[in-house]
């Protein structure tokens, strides 16, 4: 079995494969080296791990990881089933890079733009060569209410509800408006910009948020949640089939 661990801002995604089958997905507050040893003990077929972090963890995870399994953890030196051409390498986000190649894998030899709607509202495109040749990065959706708190003196502090209408008739509802229906446009123009250069572009959304979007938008997308724990088992399989 092999198992994959994605450190988010917030949040840790575990997940346990069998092969392609998913046996296991957990969204976790947090994984402590102590309880990574007992997950370890439940499951003793498991052979192989990676593991991709945003955050600083405790050196012991690794270590853990490295001694009991066949271990990546995942950087800008990581063998990966695309090519990279980000110029900065070393400052790609390590989910960005993970969700490109579960793009790249789910539809490969085709033009694949990855939206992923989380903490962050992030574009990545990988051509139809199997090259990651990068995107943008905008603040998500609790990013974009806190903003309009923190910097005015007087906006209330949102998060998602329904309805949203057009044109909020509140403050409330003109915020709602204002960040929900400015992210749904700015991810159906951007997606048309990128269709526009490459015919046949295939857009996938994904991300914490992905709910919040899919009825909203009026273009052709698949709807893939967690892209990047299945990118991060494609390239945790690439490494145990291509050893460095």
């Amino acid at each position: 079995m092999e198992l994959v661990l994605d450190f988010g801002n917030t949040r840790v995604k575990l997940a346990l494969f069998e092969g392609e089958e998913t046996v296991l997905e957990q969204d976790l507050a947090g994984l402590s080296p102590e309880e990574l040893v007992r997950f370890l003990g439940e499951y003793p077929g498991i052979d192989a791990s990676i593991l991709s972090s945003v955050i600083t963890l405790p050196e012991e995870i690794g270590k853990i990881l490295s001694s009991r399994t066949f271990f990546i953890r995942l950087d800008e030196n990581t063998p990966v089933p695309v090519i990279n051409r980000y110029t900065t390498p070393s400052s790609l986000g390590k989910d960005r890079l993970a969700a490109a190649v579960g793009g790249a894998s789910l539809f490969p030899s085709r033009d694949v733009l990855v939206i992923t709607a989380g903490t962050a509202l992030t574009f990545d495109f990988v051509n139809a060569a199997g090259e990651y040749i990068g995107g943008s990065i905008s603040p998500g959706m609790q990013m974009r209410f806190r903003a309009l708190h923190t910097f005015t003196d007087r906006l209330p502090l949102l998060s998602f509800r329904e309805p949203v209408g057009l044109a909020g008739d509140s403050t409330d509802d003109s915020i709602l408006s204002g960040v929900v229906n400015g992210m749904a446009a700015e991810i159906a123009g951007i997606a048309a910009a990128y269709g526009s250069k490459y015919p046949g572009l295939q857009v996938i959304l994904s991300g914490g948020d992905l709910n919040y979007f899919v009825k909203r938008l009026k273009i052709s997308i698949f709807a893939r949640p967690n892209i990047v724990v299945y990118g991060l088992r494609k390239i945790l399989a690439f490494n145990v089939n291509h050893p460095r």
